[in-house]
């Protein structure tokens, strides 16, 4: 199975940066049969990964919830309307359709941030907290799906073969 995380905020935004920080630590992980990526946002080159998987997961921060994260299917949209500075996982999974007749399960995890007001990179503690629970929670939603989930001594195994495909 393939699957995909996309995860996107604004890193030099504090806790806006969430969906990329959930990318980098799913990215040591180094698990067979995921692929991830991130940036700023969302944009329609996507839509290309998007249909090539089976699964993707939209990873982003949000200041509501008093949840340390939230995890739920999306469906495409109705629509596809966006502009050069936003588009919504539903229209980027809407766009996959259309264009590639791909039609891929689909969620949305959105991990509570804190801090959002000003300029600087890092985390805040509570959001960091915050991505470690969602980090054990996909792992776990992964092994759930039967995509293998390496052990510790493997890793660094994975970590050289995905380096080797370079």
């Amino acid at each position: 199975m393939r699957v995909l995380f996309l995860g996107y905020g604004n890193p030099g935004r504090q806790d806006d940066g969430l969906g990329p920080a959930f990318i980098e630590e799913l990215e040591k992980e180094g698990l067979p049969g995921v692929a991830a990526g991130s940036d700023y946002q969302l944009t329609v080159e996507d839509a290309a990964a998007v249909a090539q998987s089976e699964v993707v997961v939209f990873v982003d921060a949000s200041f509501e919830g008093e949840r340390a994260f939230d995890f739920r299917p999306l469906e495409a949209g109705s629509s596809i309307s966006f502009t050069s500075h936003r588009m919504a996982p539903e229209e980027l999974l809407a766009l996959a359709k259309n264009l590639f007749a791909a039609r891929p399960k689909a969620y949305l995890l959105t991990i509570r941030g804190y801090e959002f007001s000003g300029f600087g990179e890092g985390l805040s503690s509570q959001a960091q907290m915050n991505l470690n629970a969602a980090l054990n929670f996909v792992k776990d939603w992964l092994l759930s799906q039967g995509v293998q989930v390496a052990e510790a001594e493997d890793k660094g195994a994975l970590q050289s073969k995905k380096a080797a495909n370079l």
